[in-house]
């Protein structure tokens, strides 16, 4: 089972993504590309590196509150750079935090270090709430 910084998806255990670290206002992560994960060019399916930016990002997000019950994404635009091959490392980090919204930033390089995609991601922070407490939203 895999615990990405405190949590349980079997959507990320699937695609093979894995916590490296997190900081404050960073979260590092990071994918090998089997042929599963691939596009029909034999490159990494754009769907996977959009898939490691939102959980990274939001990693980086959800630990500006550690209270926080989670994240939603309410943003996530993805630019393409370079073809993706082998070990994907992913970083996230929060650009600046508010109250209910975080705005990240990311960066997917591969092993080598060449830059592959970059990502810009507003994120909502949900907060705790009572037993019991019905909310409108």
């Amino acid at each position: 089972m895999n615990d990405f910084f405190g949590i349980y998806s079997p959507f990320i255990e699937h695609c093979g993504i894995v916590a490296v670290e997190r900081e404050p206002g960073i979260a590092r992560a990071r994918v090998e590309l089997t042929p599963p994960l691939l596009n029909a060019a034999g490159n990494g399916h754009g769907g996977l590196l959009m898939t490691l930016f939102d959980v990274t990002l939001a990693a980086a997000a959800r630990g500006t509150r550690p209270h926080a019950t989670g994240v939603a994404t309410v943003d996530l635009n993805v630019s393409f750079l370079e073809p993706a091959n082998g070990m994907l490392d992913c970083e996230g980090r929060v650009l600046r935090a508010g109250s209910s919204l975080v705005f990240c930033e990311g960066e997917i390089r591969n092993a080598t270090g060449e830059l592959v995609a970059k990502a810009m991601g507003t994120f909502k922070l949900m907060a705790p709430r009572a037993a019991g407490q019905i909310t409108s939203d």
